[in-house]
């Protein structure tokens, strides 16, 4: 009988050792096995053990996320905080009242009674003429004090008094319009309803009471007129009111006085005054005011000296130092046709320098 390691036919023949050999480093002792303790897992245990097959899906939220809710509620509350400030605001947005109403305009020759006074310089006319009181230049047409209307606002009313100021300034002061070099600044503050009649008066010029550039500007003929002196005397006002609650009008009444000579001369003749009367009156809604455009509807202008026989619709050409009115009055006007009457005035001798 073999001994515990041997296997139970023995050992092979012809081989020392037998498989014992061979085999000797995988085969355990009694005491090994005896002293082995066998354990079988729990089915709980086993399957602990092991990810499920199938991955669990996480419930379905019923009803609307969190983050969905909060933007649903400020978005609420947005819309009431503004429908609330709608009706309580004192300058909401009324509905916008656009105006198609073309610029209505009037040009007056003033004529003199006798020649035209001159002088060596700007100067000494100024200091001899009513305008010797005046300012120089805008500071002789200053922003009255702006109060909110019932429906704009305190900056909407200084708004519209200020673009009003602007357009006094590039139509009766700039010495690029004045000599008929530019007609641009007049033309960026006008609305866009009106740049047709504008540039149709440019260039058709027709005395009918719509379509005169000097109805848009003070404009001299620069083939016969020179400024002598850019320093314009000036004096003037504004005044605004609220025609309703979509508009805004302003007038601007003013008076310019321009110290002029023959064009060429550069010195070599005299200089005389020029006067012009200005009153325009303006209208701003919300959308020209936010963009710091106007509409103008109404111009009405007295200049002179100047001969009442003068077409004074493209240019005013003023009766120079020493140079007396024509003979004759106004141009024929047709009383059936649709144009603007022909008017003339007389310049009064307290209006010219005393020399």
């Amino acid at each position: 009988m073999g001994g515990p390691g041997d296997p139970p036919e023995g050992t092979p023949e012809g081989a020392p050792g037998g498989a014992e050999d061979e085999y000797r480093s995988v085969v355990f002792d009694e005491s090994f096995v005896r002293a082995a303790r066998l354990q079988e897992s729990s089915a709980r245990e086993r399957v602990s053990d092991h990810a499920p097959a199938v991955r669990r899906r996480p419930p379905l939220r019923r009803g609307i996320p969190r983050q969905a809710m909060v933007l649903l509620l400020l978005l609420a509350v947005a819309f009431g905080t503004a429908v609330f400030m709608g009706f309580r605001h004192p300058y909401g947005a009324a509905p916008v009242k656009r105006s198609t109403e073309p610029l209505r305009m009037s040009v007056v020759p003033l004529a003199p009674r006798g020649p035209v006074p001159g002088a060596p310089d700007a100067r000494t006319l100024y200091a001899r003429s009513p305008a010797a009181r005046f300012a120089v230049g805008l500071a002789g047409m200053p922003l009255p004090p702006s109060q909110p209307t019932a429906h704009f606002s305190d900056s909407q009313v200084l708004a519209a008094l200020d673009t009003a100021r602007k357009y006094v300034l590039h139509s009766a002061l700039d010495p690029d319009v004045l000599t008929g070099r530019q007609v641009r600044p007049v033309r960026a503050l006008i609305a866009a309803d009106q740049l047709d009649q504008f540039d149709r008066s440019m260039d058709a010029p027709a005395a009918d009471g719509r379509h005169a550039p000097t109805g848009w500007m003070v404009r001299f003929d620069p083939a016969r007129t020179a400024l002598a002196d850019d320093d314009i005397r000036t004096r003037g006002a504004l005044k605004v009111t609220e025609t309703d609650a979509a508009t805004l009008q302003v007038v601007a009444d003013g008076t310019f006085v321009y110290a002029v000579r023959a064009a060429g001369t550069e010195g070599r003749t005299p200089v005389s005054l020029f006067t012009v009367r200005r009153e325009l009156t303006f209208r701003f809604d919300r959308d020209t005011l936010r963009i710091g455009q106007t509409r103008l509807t109404v111009s009405s202008t007295q200049a002179g000296p100047l001969s009442c026989a003068a077409d004074t619709a493209a240019y005013l050409r003023p009766l120079l130092a020493g140079e007396h009115a024509k003979a004759g009055g106004p141009p024929g006007t047709d009383p059936y046709g649709t144009g603007a009457a022909a008017l003339c005035g007389t310049l009064a001798d307290t209006a010219q320098p005393h020399v």
